[in-house]
């Protein structure tokens, strides 16, 4: 009996140690499929990009289409000279880069209340503002236009970024960032005679750079791949447009060249991806703190 009792702790434990490095093995192998769908269409419109054309090369020969023959660098110079893009990324980076600054800041000022302040109605306000999340960004397009157009702001800058600047989504990410902050906290520095000005500036802003940093990544991302939007305010000025809608004219002018259409289209996504890559753990941390 004492034998069997022994060797029954040693039978319950052989599985245990034979199924963990098959469920790790599994997991690898999932994320691994993920990455392939994930990545791939990048990497063929890479490799495409890249593919000297005059080689007799075509980008329906997979999979040689993935490994060019002959790689240059002419496809992305003839399109970047060609429409003059210099000037359309220059717009694309004042546009993001406003919006950036107006998000972060609206979103820090209308979270702070919310997270700290005792009101009557403010559920109602918060939840209100969550419920637009569920609203497409087309239901808000034509009102907006016309108070642009009221506001002489149609044709401008100005016109793209100011309607983008108030999302639900960076008011709720920041004021799950102001929720983790000690209350003692505050409570310390009002009895020090600091005003909530001081306190949202110099303690809770401080104490948020993640979750900061998140959404401005994240505000960078979405609003350097709009289109619609931006195409719908400057349609009267062209020059003015981002390199998102410039880009969509290389179909038009190299309908029957997919090697240009392709270098257009690293040109648009390489910066944001850049960007993205090296600042994807603060990020991440400021996600992961939205989610507690």
């Amino acid at each position: 009996m004492s034998a069997r009792t022994a060797s029954a702790p040693a039978q319950v434990a052989r599985p245990v140690q034979w199924r963990r490095p098959v469920n790790t093995a599994l997991r690898y192998a999932l994320l691994g499929v993920i990455l392939i769908f994930a990545v791939f269409p990048f990497v063929w419109t890479l490799a495409i990009a890249l593919t000297d054309k005059t080689a007799g090369s075509s980008i329906y020969a997979f999979p040689q289409s993935l490994l060019p023959s002959r790689v240059t660098l002419h496809n992305l110079v003839d399109v970047y000279r060609t429409f003059s893009l210099g000037k359309y990324l220059w717009n694309s980076v004042v546009i993001t880069g406003l919006t950036v600054l107006g998000t972060l800041l609206v979103s820090a000022l209308a979270a702070y209340p919310l997270a700290r302040f005792r009101f009557p109605g403010r559920g109602v306000i918060f939840g209100l503002i969550v419920l637009t999340l569920v609203l497409p960004g087309e239901t808000t397009f034509i009102v907006n236009t016309l108070t642009l157009k009221n506001l002489g702001l149609l044709g401008t800058h100005a016109g793209v970024v100011l309607p983008t600047i108030a999302g639900a989504f960076g008011i709720f990410l920041m004021r799950q960032a102001f929720l983790a902050i000690p209350a003692a906290l505050l409570e310390a520095a009002r009895l020090d005679g600091a005003s909530e000005l001081t306190i949202l500036t110099r303690i809770m802003l401080p104490l948020t750079r993640p979750s900061l940093a998140a959404l401005g990544i994240f505000t960078t991302v979405t609003t350097w791949n709009a289109y619609f939007w931006p195409m719908l305010v400057l349609s009267g000025a062209p020059d003015k447009s981002p390199l998102a809608v410039a880009v969509l004219k290389l179909k038009g002018q190299f309908n029957y060249d997919p090697f240009n259409i392709a270098a257009g289209s690293i040109i648009m996504m390489l910066p944001v991806l850049l960007v993205f890559l090296a600042a994807q753990r603060l990020f991440l941390r400021g996600m992961e703190g939205a989610v507690k």
